[in-house]
C-alpha cells in the first residue's frame, strides 16, 4: 500500500506544494456554495434516488413472471396422479394447473419439465445482462456522458425493453429481451448512488446514498402487490405495469435533475459546475465563481485525459486500488448471491409465495433504516463482516430446519435475507469512500458487476434446489460466509472524512496519518478561505 516515492516528512511547509496540486478542497467549497444540504438537494435527491423502485421491480419481477404454478390432479381416483411429485410424464387429461395458463411462463411455455437450466434461463439472462452492461457502460458516467445523462439513457433501456417483453413468442425470445433489460439496467443503482452523494456535502453523504435503498424497497414492495392485483390475468400485464411508469419517469429526470457539480469540476467543465451550483444553492453566481477560481482542478492530466476505458486502465494500473477493487468484488460476489437468491428462491419453500415475497421486502426497509441512521456511526469493515456471517450461518440453518417447520424456517430465511441487504447497503457506501471522484462511479460499476455475477448463479441455484435445498440456501450460506471474510484486507475508511478527487491525492492521503492529513487539510482550507 505504501510507496517509498511518496513524501514522508511531517513538516507541512516541505507537503504544501503537494496538497495544491493533490488536495483541492471540492468538500468545503461545495458546502460553502450550497449548504451541507438544502431543499433542493433534497429534491434532486428524491428524484434520482427514485430509480431504484423501477430497478427494483426489473430485477425480481421473474419472482412472479417465472414462478412455478402449483397444479391438481383432475381425477380423483387416479392414485398415480396423487403419488407424482410434478406433472411431467402424466397425461396431459390427468391433471390441470390451479392458475390460468398465461399467468406465469412456466405454464404457458410447458417449462416445467424443461430442466433447470432452461427454467432459469430468462432470470439468468437479465443478470449475465447486467453483466454485459456493466462492461460496456460503466466507465461512461466518469468519461463522455456523465451521471446523469447515464442514469436517463440506462432506465430507458430497461424500460422499453420490459415494454417490448410482452410480445414474447417463447421462451428464447424472451430470455433475450430479459438480457437487453439487464444490459440498460447495470448502470442505474451506480449512477443514482454516485449522483446523489455528490450533490450533497460530506455530513450528509451516507444518509443520502441509503435513500436510493429505501426507493428499492419501495419498488421491491410494490411488485408483490401489483402480482397480486393482476394474477387472473397474463404475466404480459405485470410486464406493463413496471414498465410504462419507468418510462414516464426517464422523461421527467432528463428534465429536472442536474449533473454532478463535483464530475463537472474534475472533467475541467468548471462554468457548467457553476452554472449547476447556482441552480441549487443560495450564494451569487460571482461568490461561486470566485470560490471555485482558487481551486486546481483540471489540472491533473489522470483525469481529464480520458477515453472511454481510461477510468477502469487506473484502476488496474494501481497497486492499491486493484487490491482494493479485487477485494470488494470478492465480497460483492457473495453477498450479491444471497441478495439476489433469496427472493428467487422463496417460492421453493413451504409458505405462500406472496406471503414470502412481501416479508422479504418488508425485511429490506429495516435494514434501509437501521443503515440510514447508524451509517455515520458504524465501521465499514466491523458492519459488512458481521451481516455477511450472521447471513451465511442462517441461510444453512433453513435447510438444517427443514420444511417440516416452515414457520422457523421462514424466519431464518428473513433473517439472512435482512443480514444479507444490510451488508450490501454498507458496502456500496464504503466503497464509494475508497475510490476517488474520477474513477469512483466506475470502481463501484465493477463491484455492482460483481454483486450480479452472484446473481448469474442464483436463478440456477433456486431451480436446482427444488429438488435439494442444500443445492440453494446451503451453497448461498458458505459462499457470503467465506466471502466476506475477505473484508479484513480492505482498509478502514472515515466515516466524516473527506472525499478524494484525483488517484495521486488518494493515494497520498493513505500513506499518512489521518489526524496529520486532517490538519493539514484545514491548513490548507483556511489559507484559501483568508485569501
Amino acid at each position: 500500500m505504501e510507496d517509498s516515492s511518496l513524501p514522508r516528512s511531517n513538516s507541512t511547509d516541505s507537503e504544501a506544494p503537494l496538497l495544491e496540486k493533490h488536495l483541492p478542497s471540492l468538500d468545503s467549497t461545495i458546502e460553502r456554495c450550497i449548504g451541507t444540504f438544502g431543499w433542493a438537494q433534497f429534491l434532486q435527491a428524491i428524484l434520482v434516488s427514485f430509480a431504484w423502485a423501477f430497478d427494483a421491480q426489473q430485477t425480481f419481477i421473474s419472482v412472479f413472471s417465472d414462478a412455478e404454478p402449483t397444479w391438481h390432479c383432475t381425477r380423483p381416483d387416479d392414485e398415480s396422479c396423487h403419488l407424482a411429485p410434478n406433472p411431467c410424464g402424466l397425461p396431459k387429461a390427468s391433471w390441470s394447473w390451479d392458475h390460468p395458463l398465461q399467468s406465469s411462463v412456466v405454464s404457458e411455455w410447458d417449462l416445467t419439465c424443461a430442466g433447470p437450466i432452461i427454467a432459469g434461463l430468462p432470470a439468468s439472462s437479465f443478470f449475465v445482462g447486467c453483466l454485459a452492461g456493466g462492461l460496456v457502460l460503466a466507465t461512461l458516467a466518469d468519461t463522455s456522458l456523465g451521471r446523469k445523462n447515464m442514469l436517463v439513457l440506462s432506465c430507458m433501456i430497461m424500460s422499453v425493453t420490459a415494454a417490448s417483453t410482452v410480445f414474447s413468442p417463447n421462451v428464447w425470445v424472451y430470455s433475450l429481451l430479459r438480457f437487453i433489460s439487464g444490459f440498460g439496467r447495470a448502470t442505474i443503482g451506480t449512477c443514482a448512488l454516485v449522483l446523489t452523494t455528490e450533490l450533497v456535502g460530506k455530513q450528509w453523504r451516507g444518509q443520502v446514498g441509503i435513500m436510493g435503498f429505501l426507493c428499492f424497497t419501495v419498488g421491491f414492495l410494490s411488485l408483490p402487490a401489483i402480482a397480486y392485483l393482476t394474477k387472473s390475468s397474463s404475466w404480459r400485464t405485470l410486464y406493463l405495469w413496471t414498465s410504462i411508469p419507468s418510462i414516464c419517469y426517464c422523461m421527467l429526470i432528463s428534465f429536472l435533475v442536474r449533473e454532478s457539480p463535483r464530475w463537472l469540476l474534475v472533467r475541467g467543465r468548471k462554468e457548467e459546475a457553476i452554472q449547476t451550483l447556482k441552480s441549487i444553492g443560495s450564494r451569487t453566481q460571482s461568490s461561486i465563481s470566485y470560490s471555485f477560481s482558487r481551486l486546481p482542478i483540471g489540472e491533473d492530466d489522470t483525469c481529464n485525459d480520458v477515453d472511454l476505458y481510461s477510468a477502469i486502465r487506473m484502476l488496474l494500473g494501481k497497486r492499491w486500488s486493484f487490491q482494493r477493487l479485487t477485494t470488494v468484488m470478492t465480497v460483492g460476489f457473495g453477498i450479491g448471491m444471497v441478495y439476489y437468491g433469496m427472493p428467487l428462491g422463496v417460492g421453493n419453500l413451504a409458505f405462500n409465495l406472496y406471503l414470502s415475497v412481501t416479508f422479504n421486502a418488508l425485511s429490506e426497509l429495516p435494514s434501509s433504516l437501521i443503515t440510514f441512521f447508524l451509517i455515520g456511526k458504524l465501521s465499514r469493515k466491523s458492519s459488512v463482516l458481521l451481516f455477511t456471517m450472521v447471513s451465511g450461518v442462517c441461510s444453512i440453518m433453513c435447510v438444517v430446519v427443514g420444511s417440516s417447520r416452515k414457520e422457523l424456517q421462514i424466519g431464518l430465511e428473513l433473517l439472512s435475507f435482512f443480514s444479507a441487504c444490510t451488508a450490501f447497503n454498507v458496502l456500496l457506501i464504503y466503497t464509494l469512500e475508497l475510490f476517488p471522484t474520477c474513477v469512483r462511479n466506475s470502481a463501484l460499476a465493477v463491484v455492482r458487476e460483481a454483486l450480479v455475477l452472484g446473481g448469474v448463479f442464483s436463478p440456477l441455484l433456486v431451480a436446482a434446489g427444488r429438488k435439494n435445498e442444500f443445492l440453494s440456501y446451503g451453497v448461498f450460506g458458505l459462499v457470503i460466509g467465506c466471502s466476506g471474510l475477505f473484508v479484513g484486507l480492505l482498509p478502514e475508511t472515515s466515516r466524516d472524512g473527506t472525499l478524494c478527487d484525483t488517484m495521486d491525492e488518494q493515494e497520498y492521503k493513505d500513506t499518512k496519518d489521518e489526524q496529520e492529513y486532517k490538519e493539514i487539510l484545514a491548513s490548507k482550507c483556511n489559507g484559501s478561505i483568508s485569501a
